[in-house]
């Protein structure tokens, strides 16, 4: 394993707690200064089903941007999980199970491999300081002992995840962790080539980046959401019921997609900062609203959290194949943003930005995101998250002063920018005005003349000029000219950075270019990024390469070579170098 760094990985069945354990674990990683980064992976059943929850922590100053493949602590809640991931250990690597589990059936693979195989009671000494229920919290215990981490970080989140049930809770789960503990240090001691250790370092947070774009929709100033709960776009929803009678919001669970966008859009008709969000089929129920949005010029903020399809598919895994969905979503032609954050901090600033580019333009603004960003813990410097760095801009609005001085207020009044001024309705006397979802003249009534017809198409196609000026040109990292350069867009950043960073340290030649914002395609921007590269391969979670064919199709530079995974998994830099190498 490389120094000062390990890969630990926590699987059982669901229902054995295996996500709130690492998401734990991580957190405590990130209270010791460690650089972190938590994935989880589990299947739809509520019970039942192999779940595992990979963590890599890393005793250094650079950020981690992916987990490995390669386990070297494995804290396995029963024999599935052994199985399961045997052949994933790196040599040496450990293996901590309880001392009851029945190992029988794998014992011949175990003794060819080169794993140290730790037989620890540490369901016994949780039901010795009240339930089984802890014997993950020993388990953790154990792995933090033999990677050389103090276990005070664990003690510390342990006071705060279980203050909530009182001290008794606490107690006991903070004993069960110190038994397991000195038991591991006195019998084993340090089984790893370097104690994890900690270091001094800026405050961090361990989020996901839903948090991070919820954080970001407070924020900014949003007072109205509408959701249907679907995964991965929940905890959005959760996050923000949570959060919303103290920042002036309102929060409404809706029955359906459907209900969820069209209250959206009556909100924002009236004049409330509103979003709205969802996944997959939940999204594509939204189309007809959006077209809606898009005919009464209303602005629309909608979060699509991309998980494989078609139908339900793999509702627990990610993907990104919604990128032309984002693109083409409703009927009819009208202009759109499409967004593809790629950090925790950049959901947090995408969400304050959606929701200042939805007003500005009175136009739909699509975040995508997908379930890998949604569920997977990062440690991030608190200073990333700069309030004072979000505005808000609530594009043009008419005072009451100024339609006194009006003769008539036309709400869809033809303009050199395609933005029509807009008014509370009902707030003023002039501000009294019809709105349809059929084409109409620029009072708002309904309209088939050819002249009108024409002058309303073409004035909201006009705000694409200026929505153009929103889109921020592809990220350059890595040297200038080098032998090989990695596209990517959304979650294939932090695999494929850290990719690149490994080619270079070890003689090899290669940058980066990585989208921030898909649509309107940043064609000249991308022509000056790729028109000089010597080998392009383009990564995305997808199988038929929707980036790549933008590129093509508008940027008119060919891409020859691939990396598209699809089988519902993330991205690691190990999996990118191997594609690299074959």
């Amino acid at each position: 394993m490389p120094a000062n760094e390990i890969s630990f990985r926590i699987g059982g069945e669901a229902g054995q707690g295996v996500e709130s354990s690492g998401a734990g674990f991580c957190q405590a990683l990130t209270r010791a200064g460690l650089q972190v980064i938590g994935v989880p992976s589990y299947f739809e059943r509520i019970r039942g089903g192999h779940n595992h929850y990979s963590i890599r922590a890393a005793n250094r100053e650079k950020p981690v941007w992916s987990v490995r493949e390669t386990v070297d602590v494995l804290l396995a809640l029963n024999a599935e999980t052994v199985a399961e991931h045997l052949n994933c250990m790196s040599p040496n690597g450990v293996i901590i199970v309880d001392e009851d589990t029945d190992l029988e059936a794998m014992q011949s693979e175990l003794d060819e491999s080169d794993v140290q195989l730790l037989s620890v009671p540490i369901k016994e000494i949780a039901v010795k300081h009240g339930s089984d229920v802890m014997t993950n919290t020993a388990a953790l215990a154990v792995a933090a002992a033999v990677s050389g981490f103090d276990v005070k970080y664990m003690m510390s989140v342990i006071e705060d995840n279980f203050r909530v049930k009182g001290d008794k809770i606490v107690n006991a789960n903070q004993a069960v962790a110190q038994e397991a503990y000195d038991l591991a240090t006195d019998q084993y001691g340090l089984l790893v080539s370097e104690a994890l250790g900690d270091r001094e370092s800026p405050p961090r947070l361990s989020l996901h980046c839903n948090t991070a774009f919820a954080m970001g929709t407070l924020v900014g100033g949003c007072k109205f959401v509408a959701g249907y709960p679907m995964t991965p776009w929940s905890s959005v929803l959760e996050y923000l019921s949570g959060h919303a009678a103290g920042w002036g919001m309102v929060v409404k669970h809706a029955e359906d997609e459907i209900a969820a966008v069209n209250m959206t859009i009556g909100a924002a008709y009236a004049g409330v900062r509103a979003m709205t969000g969802s996944s997959g089929g939940g999204f594509d129920l939204m189309t007809e609203g959006i077209s809606l949005a898009a005919m009464t010029e209303t602005p629309l903020v909608v979060l699509l959290a991309q998980r494989p399809g078609p139908a339900t598919g793999l509702s627990t895994r990610t993907a990104q194949g919604d990128l032309m969905l984002a693109i083409y979503a409703a009927h009819g032609e009208f202009p759109r943003i499409v967004l593809a954050p790629h950090t925790p901090e950049e959901h947090f600033f995408a969400a304050a930005r959606a929701l200042n580019i939805a007003e500005k333009y009175q136009c739909l603004v699509i975040v995508l995101t997908d379930h890998y960003f949604a569920n997977t813990v990062t440690c991030r410097d608190r200073s990333l998250f700069d309030l004072d760095a979000i505005t808000v801009e609530r594009g043009k609005w008419i005072t009451a002063q100024e339609l006194d001085d009006m003769d008539e207020y036309d709400r869809f009044a033809v303009t050199d920018d395609g933005v029509s001024p807009r008014v509370i309705p009902g707030s003023h006397p002039k501000a009294v005005f019809l709105t349809t979802s059929n084409e109409h003249r620029e009072d708002g009534h309904i309209s088939e003349d050819p002249y009108v017809v024409v002058d309303q198409i073409s004035k909201r196609n006009r705000k694409l000029e200026g929505m153009r000026s929103e889109i921020r040109p592809p990220l350059r990292e890595g040297p200038e000219n080098a032998d090989l350069t990695m596209v990517t867009w959304g979650s294939t950043y932090g695999p494929a950075l850290e990719a690149m960073e490994i080619l270079n340290e070890n003689g090899g030649s290669a940058n980066m270019v990585h989208f921030v914002d898909m649509w309107p395609f940043p064609t000249r921007a991308v022509q000056e990024a790729l028109s000089d590269a010597k080998r392009i391969v383009v990564i995305e979670g997808n199988i038929t390469g929707p980036l790549a064919h933008l590129i093509e199709t508008h940027a008119d530079i060919p891409i020859q070579e691939r990396i598209n995974k699809y089988d519902g998994r993330h991205f690691t830099y190990e999996y990118i170098l191997a594609q690299l190498e074959d």
